[in-house]
């Protein structure tokens, strides 16, 4: 799914990246803790998560995902956005819970990971 569809399915904001649109993602992960992000992605996935901080993007920086959207209205600050500019990863937020979020996309046909 192109990450355009994603931003109109959770009708989010996109906070950098915009360029980057059109990239496609396969899959996705929903989690607030990175240690699980950690063991059980194993592709390049898009990101749901509430923890607003550097360690998101250092993992999903990890795991070569292309977006991180941050759910439940969070807004990251600008040194977040500033490390995911530098790392190409493009950064939404949008004000759904991460269970609604994640079940938005599901039945759109993004699967998880």
């Amino acid at each position: 799914m192109k990450l355009y569809k994603i931003k109109e399915i959770l009708n989010a904001s996109v906070l950098c990246g915009e360029e980057q649109l059109d990239i496609e993602v396969d899959s996705a992960f929903s989690c607030d803790l990175m240690s699980d992000v950690l063991s059980y992605v194993k592709s390049e996935a898009l990101l749901l998560t509430g923890l607003v901080n550097p360690q998101a993007v250092r993992t999903a920086d990890m795991l070569d995902m292309k977006c991180i959207v941050f759910v439940r209205g969070k807004l990251p600050d600008s040194v977040i956005i500033k490390m995911a500019r530098e790392r190409g990863i493009t950064v939404m937020c949008c004000g759904l819970t991460m269970y609604c979020a994640s079940g938005y996309l599901f039945s759109s046909g993004l699967r998880g990971t």
